[in-house]
């Protein structure tokens, strides 16, 4: 047990899940191409607009006949957008294992009222695929981000079925393999994996939830800023660069810098092998400790991006206040910053691992994280 404080520390200590870290080198200077103070409608904001688009369809590979839009109010509003547009049609599933997931499911049960099957794991533990009905339209997140817990692939998901299949990939995109052929939505910010500024979400349509849009009007009303249909057709613009709302072009400017660092590090193989690597720091550092143990009970469905540990030491009086108490040591000694577990889950600390993070930084955490419940331990009151 580590209880010295160690020589090395984090270059960047930013291992927040959201707003994640920025590209390995960002500086701001970085963005002097933005064309702030002008219309997004104008030609260089359009043109801006479309190369994001084209740009995020060739590094995540997005099928051409895929449309992608760029929406407001960043992953949930992309989500919010998919769920009132295309449900109702057809009978509802609903998976829940983290916090996110549950919101979806109150989302859809208690605001659209559908009278929707909802299928929950706790934390750490993941929904069996297997009895899921995908006749139905099935609701769900890749990567549960406050758990930790991920989809291991698509196998599961019939590519011939009749329901649409709804995805929040907001910690996935970027540095997991999604299959797009099991995927009609798919919706993510590039705040997450990409560390880009938040506020803006991405939209992605499958010509089957095109299809849906075209041919379904839903019985409740839509507000603007939802409405992706015109005379009961798609509103293509959204998808090439008219956004429904006023973007900010700096964020724009600040995705587009992500996307040609993506490119540079090799693409969609190029992140995900950057996550794997973090990932797997932390899994051979926990692998032959009794105090520490990853929030997923199965590996395959362990997160590469949303690392969830928790503290399994019997000599732990009281759970939250330790696990909290050594997320504020860490934050203090400036190696870990926001890096506790999220407010609903089990506590334990939660570790960003996504593609933006340098591999030395999280294999220079691991020795202060051990240091730091040495020192709580040793902290906690003596029983009388």
């Amino acid at each position: 047990m580590v209880k010295t404080t160690p020589a090395a520390r984090p270059a960047n200590p930013r291992f927040s899940s959201g707003p994640c870290t920025k590209i390995p080198g960002f500086s701001l200077d970085m963005l002097a191409d933005a064309p702030l103070g002008r219309s997004h409608r104008a030609a260089v904001g359009k043109a801006k607009l479309k190369e994001a688009i084209d740009l995020t369809r060739e590094i995540l590979g997005v099928p051409a006949d895929y449309r992608i839009g760029i929406v407001p109010a960043s992953d949930t509003g992309a989500v919010e957008m998919a769920l009132w547009s295309l449900l109702g049609a057809r009978p509802v599933e609903m998976l829940a294992w983290e916090s996110f997931g549950e919101g979806w499911v109150t989302d859809v049960v208690k605001q659209l009222k559908l009278d929707a099957t909802v299928r929950k794991a706790p934390y750490g533990e993941m929904v069996d695929f297997a009895a899921v009905d995908f006749a139905k339209d099935v609701v769900f997140t890749w990567n549960g981000t406050t758990s930790g817990v991920r989809v291991p692939n698509g196998d599961a998901i019939p590519a011939a079925r009749a329901g649409l299949t709804i995805c929040d990939a907001t910690s996935a995109a970027f540095a997991m393999d999604l299959p797009w052929d099991k995927l009609d939505v798919v919706t993510f910010s590039w705040q997450k994996v990409l560390g880009g500024e938040g506020g803006h979400g991405v939209l992605v349509l499958s010509p089957r939830a095109v299809e849906r849009l075209e041919s379904y009007a839903p019985a409740w009303p839509l507000p603007k800023i939802f409405r992706m249909t015109k005379g009961g057709k798609l509103i293509e613009g959204i998808f090439t660069g008219e956004t429904i709302n006023t973007p900010s072009m700096l964020c724009v400017e600040d995705y587009l810098v992500a996307l040609k660092w993506a490119k540079s590090v090799g693409g969609l193989k190029g992140l995900i092998a950057r996550a794997e690597t973090n990932a797997k720091a932390i899994a051979e550092f926990i692998a032959d400790k009794d105090w520490i143990a990853n929030l997923a009970v199965d590996p395959a469905t362990a997160s590469t991006t949303s690392v969830c540990l928790k503290f399994t030491d019997p000599r732990i009086k009281d759970g939250a206040a330790f696990a909290k108490a050594v997320a504020k040591r860490l934050e203090k000694e400036g190696v870990a910053l926001d890096a506790g577990a999220y407010r609903d889950a089990p506590p334990g600390l939660r570790i960003w691992c996504g593609s933006t993070v340098e591999t030395a930084d999280v294999a220079a955490l691991m020795p202060w994280i051990e240091w730091a419940f040495a020192a709580e331990i040793d902290a906690q009151p003596v029983a009388a």
